[in-house]
């Protein structure tokens, strides 16, 4: 089985997110009118920033559990201040504030989604340093 490259998948993940919140959330007038499909988009958004996380931090996933954020905290910490801030904002709105609460303030959304570049972003450069 042929292994798949973390960040594509994880940018795949931000696809489909976004993707939820056009056609299915729909905005008007600054707001969504689907909060289930804010939750979706929302949880979907933060699954795609653990791909790259766990990538480039050198997080095992163990089995089906998701890992706890306490871990991204502290191996961000040790490496990236502005990553860790980064993880602890994007977990915040990603799991929070979207996923949970679904909240609809676009705005919200378009933090979120401009967070979760920034990690993927981050997990990128790392993973293009580490190869060189």
């Amino acid at each position: 089985m042929e292994q798949k490259d973390p960040i594509l998948e994880a940018r795949r993940y931000l696809d489909n997110a976004k993707e939820l919140l056009r056609d299915k959330a729909i905005e008007d007038d600054c707001f969504y009118q689907n909060g289930k499909y804010v939750k979706l988009a929302g949880r979907t958004m933060w699954k795609g920033c653990t791909i790259a996380l766990n990538y480039a931090l050198g997080i095992k996933k163990k089995g089906n559990r998701a890992i706890d954020i306490d871990e991204y905290k502290e191996k961000s910490e040790q490496i990236d201040k502005n990553l860790f801030n980064h993880i602890v904002s994007g977990y915040n709105i990603l799991c929070y504030s979207l996923g949970y609460d679904g909240e609809k303030k676009t705005s919200i959304a378009n933090t979120g989604i401009d967070t979760m570049n920034f990690i993927i972003d981050w997990c990128e450069h790392r993973m293009q340093g580490a190869a060189a």
